[in-house]
């Protein structure tokens, strides 16, 4: 194949992966021009909104831009997308690449709460961004049927319990129409601003000129303070182009970003601007709902669907990145083992979590719910958001000095200058508390304290069992002797690289037989998201019998245990299923004297072990081949 074909491939495969970035990637920032303008001139906290003037209209479009320019494009697109973890983004991706770098072990652990955090807050988000994005959506229907009002909530209710029921069947099938619905979507987008700027190309020349945004806060100092909370709902979404990096790569989503959506969002900005100053409005009435009163009524049914399907696209890529994010937080030990189920023989991303999905189904419909307008949602909207960019500033500090090893002379301005916007706006978004910016942040310290307290009870755990642990090695020595061997495999799954499984201890203390092959396994997840499949086990043989292997993978590798020991042939050949037994050990906890955390967190520890899902299920175990036995552990 000459140069020219293949560099032609490779340029076709980069713009199929920016479509599809498009579609998936997108989607949150791409809804926002349905309520950021209008929620920026809203009064907040019961003072009076800003005034609907060219000072004022120029100010909040130039901020909006240039808040798109600090913090999508420099920070994420340009910056903080090179730190990817073997081409994995998402604050977990780079916790664990921190992690494996770093030896500083009081900087390490500062780095995980922050890194902890930012999940739980993405948990919140993801909860959040679904009721927005469809709320905002639906409501456009009144404007389509008069007298719709009473219909707005249970129908977006509606469109949501149908987006939650579908995920079990997986996105595969209809993932392929996401990327040309938001293509057109965007370019509607884009379209609608140039119907408006067409009477008022002006305004652009102002919305690109940094000062009108200075001048906003020197005519309106406070109230342009508190303004920025609704302004920064022009980039939520930004944190998606990290995360998703891993499906779409750095360069696809930089280009779908500065080449096609940039644009058309800006467009659209600057067009509901022109739209709101024309001397044939009402600029007092139509800055009640900009975006959709600029659309003309010849194509007002079309975009307003369009705009539907595309926060239920939104929601879906959201949703999706919860899965995503929940699977990482169970192979990295922050969560308890779930179901998890693949929905494509052929996308290894395509998954889905029965517990994550309905959980977030009733937080998104108590949300509709309890607030009912995505005007009142837009106070709880900022928080998480804010919160979670502000975290990956601290974390990429640590990328530049740690990774990079960028001197301080260099990394310093760079950090100051994005900590500065990003603590700007959670300062604006922290002003909004009392009017439901408290809903994100209970969810994010709730979450917090659940992801934490499994990760300490899992280590005071392993901690406790290791005390009374007894090697391998004196252990098949003295079994070997004193047991009798029955034909077959015995598997022991051991959380440990070392020491003897407690299940082994108690099948020869109460059956008094051993296996003629006996395995000791251990599942170790590495801080990569994949492994090389060449060193998925490693391999040591005991004597009498006696095998310890470990199965690596990586964080977004499914841990299909059954599927990959039926090709493997190491510990004197090959494994058949029929003739094999796995031993599972289940544990108990019991008060402790002096017990490791507080009781409260101790109960929670436990009840969070009693309802995860057994390793039978998470291992992909044959079912009629596991046996479990219990013991009672201390912590």
């Amino acid at each position: 194949m000459s140069a020219q074909a293949t560099s032609d491939k490779t340029a076709a495969a980069k713009l199929k992966l920016a479509v599809g970035a498009v579609g998936v990637v997108f989607g949150d920032i791409g809804t926002s021009p349905l309520y950021a303008f209008r929620e920026t001139f809203a009064s907040h906290d019961g003072a009076p909104g800003i005034l609907v003037d060219p000072d004022h209209i120029h100010g909040v479009l130039s901020l909006v831009f240039w808040s798109m320019m600090a913090v999508v494009t420099f920070k994420y697109v340009l910056t903080i997308m090179k730190a990817d973890n073997k081409g994995e983004g998402g604050s977990l991706a780079l916790l664990a690449l921190l992690n494996r770098k770093t030896d500083n072990v009081r900087l390490t652990a500062v780095l995980v709460l922050l890194g902890v955090f930012a999940t739980a807050l993405f948990y919140g988000d993801s909860m959040i961004t679904p009721a927005m994005s469809v709320l905002s959506a639906t409501e456009g229907l009144q404007y389509i049927v008069p007298g719709f009002e009473p219909y707005i909530v249970p129908t977006a209710i509606a469109l949501l319990l149908g987006l939650f029921a579908i995920q079990a069947r997986g996105t595969e099938r209809v993932g392929g129409l996401f990327g040309p619905i938001m293509c057109a979507y965007f370019l509607a987008l884009a379209v609608l601003g140039i119907y408006h700027l067409s009477g008022n190309p002006g305004i652009i020349l102002e919305t690109l000129n940094p000062l009108n945004a200075v001048n906003f806060f020197y005519i309106d100092g406070w109230r342009a303070f508190v303004a920025m909370g609704s302004v920064v709902l022009a980039v939520t979404g930004a944190e998606a182009l990290y995360a998703d990096m891993g499906h779409f790569g750095r360069a696809p989503i930089g280009i779908s970003w500065m080449a096609f959506v940039l644009p058309a969002l800006m467009l659209n900005y600057m067009g509901q601007g022109a739209f709101v100053l024309s001397p044939n409005t009402n600029a007092a009435e139509v800055i009640q709902d900009p975006f959709f009163l600029m659309i003309p009524d010849l194509v007002r049914i079309p975009v307003i669907i369009l705009a539907i399907c595309a926060t239920m696209i939104a929601s879906q890529a959201v949703i999706s990145g919860a899965f995503s994010l929940t699977q990482q937080a169970i192979q990295l030990g922050f969560m308890p083992r779930m179901v998890i189920k693949h929905t494509s023989a052929s996308a290894a991303g395509q998954i889905y979590i029965p517990a994550i999905n309905w959980g977030l189904m009733v937080a998104v419909i108590l949300l509709v719910l309890f607030f009912r307008s995505s005007s009142n949602l837009a106070a709880a909207y900022g928080i998480a958001v804010t919160g979670a960019m502000f975290i990956d500033t601290l974390l990429l500090a640590a990328v530049l000095i740690t990774l990079w090893k960028w001197p301080l002379w260099k990394a310093l301005p760079l950090v100051i200058g994005f900590a500065v916007v990003d603590m700007a706006y959670l300062g604006a978004n922290l002003i909004k508390v009392p009017q439901g910016g408290w809903v994100p942040l209970v969810i994010g310290f709730f979450i917090f304290t659940l992801l934490t307290t499994w990760s300490r009870g899992r280590a005071l755990m392993r901690s406790s069992m290791a005390e009374f642990g007894l090697p391998l090695e004196i252990f098949a020595k003295s079994a070997h002797n004193s047991a009798k061997r029955v034909p077959g495999t015995a598997i022991f799954m051991n959380s440990g690289a070392s020491g003897t499984p407690s299940a082994l201890l108690h099948n020869i203390k109460h059956n008094k037989v051993l296996h003629e092959r006996v395995i000791v396994l251990t599942v170790a997840i590495a801080d990569v998201p994949y492994v090389d499949p060449a060193t998925r086990f490693e391999m040591s043989e005991i004597g009498e019998g006696f095998y310890r292997v470990i199965m690596h993978y990586g964080f977004m590798e499914e841990t299909n245990v059954a599927a990959e020991l039926e090709n493997m042939t190491l510990c004197g050949g090959k494994f058949e299923m029929m003739q094999t037994s796995f031993f599972l050990s289940r544990q108990t906890l019991l008060p402790s004297e002096r017990p490791g955390m507080a009781i409260w967190r101790e109960k929670l520890f436990s009840w969070m072990m009693r309802n995860a899902a057994t390793p039978m299920e998470f291992f992909h175990l044959p079912t009629n081949r596991v046996v479990e036995l219990g013991s009672q552990v201390e912590i």
